[in-house]
């Protein structure tokens, strides 16, 4: 197809249609890759759902692994953070009550 002959609105029109037929044609792909893994899988004697999970996503590569805890409470050990994530209200009063974060590190 030489873009050249074709007119402006002929242009714009197949401009429209690019980003539909690669979707089509990605989601066809997509279909065809999975049903070739569900065949390998099958061959290997897997089912394909017990390798990547009913929804199709495995979940993330640091699941199952803990992280040391970084503070504790002096006066309640059951109080523990790993400094990740949101900061626990009992760290928050700790700070507002005068207290440091260092005081709290194991």
């Amino acid at each position: 197809m030489d873009l050249m002959t074709l007119s402006t609105p002929e242009l714009r029109n197949l401009l429209q249609q690019i980003p539909q037929e690669l979707k089509r044609r990605e989601n066809q792909e997509r279909a065809q890759i999975l049903e070739e893994l569900r065949a390998l899988a099958k061959a290997r004697g897997y089912v394909m759902e017990d390798i990547v999970g009913k929804d199709g996503v495995r979940g993330k590569a640091t699941s199952g692994i803990k992280v040391r805890v970084k503070y504790r409470h002096p006066q309640n050990a059951d109080l523990q953070w790993t400094g990740r994530g949101r900061v626990p209200k009992w760290v928050e009063a700790w700070q507002n009550a005068g207290g440091t974060l260092e005081q709290l590190l194991v």
